[in-house]
């Protein structure tokens, strides 16, 4: 049941690719609470996911901008102030993708080409973004920026390559960009740190199943789904959130504080015996 929690609220989501996604779920989420929302991706991605439906779904304009490209995001932070009327209040960053990923380049033979793309798509993204919107003094204060993350940037997980690493950056500039923009505007920025769930995306890495079904079992609450990310997201969109910067915040049923589970044992012991 919608609260209205973003009443008055303005903001950009990107990467909405399809209905699995959680930059999708999170718009309508939004929408929901009485948010207004600009939706935006790379145009070889609007031209492929279905972001059109959901630009009618949540009476939004699109606005296609290359998040490697420095002049698409000074354009999109000036068109969607001109949409909304006036600055935002939040900034959803859920763009993520690896060459090497999908083409099966193991991590140990990395193409270093492919790997700085990652790196710039993935990670340097987050940087050019809050750079943009900075420039512009696109964000009020007290606004809210999230990136979404994964537990491979702290422990290692075999099949997710290269991404983890970005994973990694991304969260340091979050760090790095939120002490400078609390500072000057009180703008918060944190990273979620999401369950392994079944997008489009995430689907996409190598054992994403093997994944998905280890957390599943692990964690106590099992996995977040794509529908909870977008409810924490909202809440961290929210004003009850205005204190909390800086962070990368699990949200994964408890599975990074889970050694190992009780399930996950009697499994071992059923394959062992």
């Amino acid at each position: 049941m919608a609260h209205q929690l973003l009443k008055g609220k303005k903001g950009i989501i990107f990467g909405a690719l399809d209905e699995r996604s959680i930059a999708w779920k999170t718009a309508l989420a939004v929408v929901a609470e009485g948010g207004e929302i600009v939706l935006t991706n790379a145009p070889i991605a609007l031209r492929m996911g279905k972001i059109n439906e959901l630009a009618k779904l949540c009476n939004a304009q699109v606005i296609p901008a290359d998040a490697t490209s420095t002049a698409d995001l000074d354009n999109l932070m000036q068109k969607s102030m001109e949409i909304l009327g006036g600055k935002v209040d939040f900034i959803l960053h859920s763009i993520g993708m690896s060459p090497n990923v999908r083409k099966n380049i193991p991590y140990t033979e990395t193409n270093y080409d492919n790997f700085l793309k990652t790196i710039d798509i993935s990670a340097l993204s987050l940087h050019r973004v809050l750079q943009s919107a900075m420039k512009a003094d696109a964000i009020n204060e007290w606004g809210s920026v999230l990136a979404l993350s994964y537990i491979a940037a702290q422990r290692t997980f075999p099949g997710y390559n290269d991404m983890a690493d970005t994973k990694a950056l991304l969260e340091s500039v979050a760090r790095s960009f939120g002490y400078y923009y609390g500072q000057s505007k009180k703008v918060r920025i944190n990273t979620i740190s999401q369950s392994p769930t079944m997008t489009t995306a995430g689907s996409g890495v190598s054992g994403f199943d093997v994944f998905y079904h280890y957390a599943e079992k692990t964690s106590p609450l099992g996995n977040a789904s794509a529908e909870d990310c977008a409810n924490y997201c909202v809440m961290f969109f929210s004003d009850y959130t205005r204190m909390v910067t800086m962070q990368n915040l699990f949200h994964d049923g408890g599975f990074s504080s889970t050694g190992v589970s009780r399930q996950i044992v009697e499994d071992l012991q059923k394959a062992n015996s």
